[in-house]
């Protein structure tokens, strides 16, 4: 809850009804001061705290997601979001699988997903279009995979890059994300910025 009110907007579900009650920045001093006028340095550097927080990334994971962005033709923003977007934590989250990037990081981790029916359990595995990701048969008892069954965590619309059953509890990721297509609002020409200084 302190991130999301650090980073100015809600970075999980949770946080949402938290945000709506203490939009404040966290501290004694967060409420009641008027934010102060920040330098281009101090926008880019938040904006890029944002996007680490959001997909709950260490900075080295960051700087080289963007790195091999920068090198791919096409602006190197969108072709950040569009890698971490293809994330295997993150499809598992978009397809409503998970309640926060932190428990589809954990199912990864704890080896309850396959991707084409090989167990991965790696959640910065990058998802080609074309591949499935599905939930193991044996983990779909599970109480979160239940909840998940039934749209318990599935956003209002599923994202137009993803193919998911929520029946069978897999997704196919249809092309790579495209930017128009993400449903967070980043400006990611900021962190574009601040790794080009």
């Amino acid at each position: 809850m302190r991130r999301s009110r650090r980073a100015g907007m809600a970075l999980t579900r949770k946080a949402e009804r938290v945000m709506e009650r203490r939009p404040a920045p966290p501290g004694q001093h967060g409420v009641g001061r008027r934010p102060a006028k920040q330098s281009d340095y101090g926008r880019q550097l938040s904006e890029k705290q944002r996007i680490r927080w959001y997909y709950d990334l260490t900075e080295r994971q960051l700087r080289a997601t963007y790195d091999r962005a920068r090198r791919r033709p096409g602006r190197a923003g969108e072709n950040v979001i569009a890698a971490l977007e293809s994330r295997l934590a993150t499809v598992v989250l978009r397809a409503g699988f998970a309640a926060s990037i932190y428990a589809a990081r954990q199912f990864v981790n704890h080896g309850h997903v396959t991707v084409d029916g090989a167990k991965v359990d790696i959640p910065s595995y990058v998802v080609r279009p074309g591949q499935t990701v599905a939930v193991r048969e044996r983990s779909r008892r599970i109480r979160a995979f239940v909840a998940a069954r039934e749209g318990v965590y599935a956003d209002e619309h599923d994202a137009a890059y993803l193919d998911v059953r929520r029946e069978e509890l897999s997704v196919t990721l249809l092309h790579e994300p495209r930017r128009a297509q993400v449903p967070v609002g980043f400006n990611e020409q900021l962190l574009v910025e601040f790794y080009s200084r």
